[in-house]
């Protein structure tokens, strides 16, 4: 799968979903927050939504993996 340039606001915004449902208090907000912003991206991107949100999820909870 080739890499995906995420702009780091989305980044961002996943990580901190991350922890809170790592903490188990995702809001809705973020979670919300987080499903537009990758929307948009794949959108901007020309890309299918669920390629952006797995690549996505891969850089940020991977991270250790080299990735982000």
């Amino acid at each position: 799968m080739a890499t995906i340039d995420f702009p780091d606001n989305l980044i961002e915004l996943e990580r901190t979903a991350w922890t809170q449902i790592q903490a188990g208090a995702l809001t809705v907000e973020t979670a919300q927050a987080v499903q537009e912003r990758i929307t948009a991206f794949a959108a901007e991107a020309g890309m299918e939504r669920l390629t952006v949100e797995m690549g996505l999820k891969r850089v940020v909870r991977h991270a250790e993996g080299g990735a982000a």
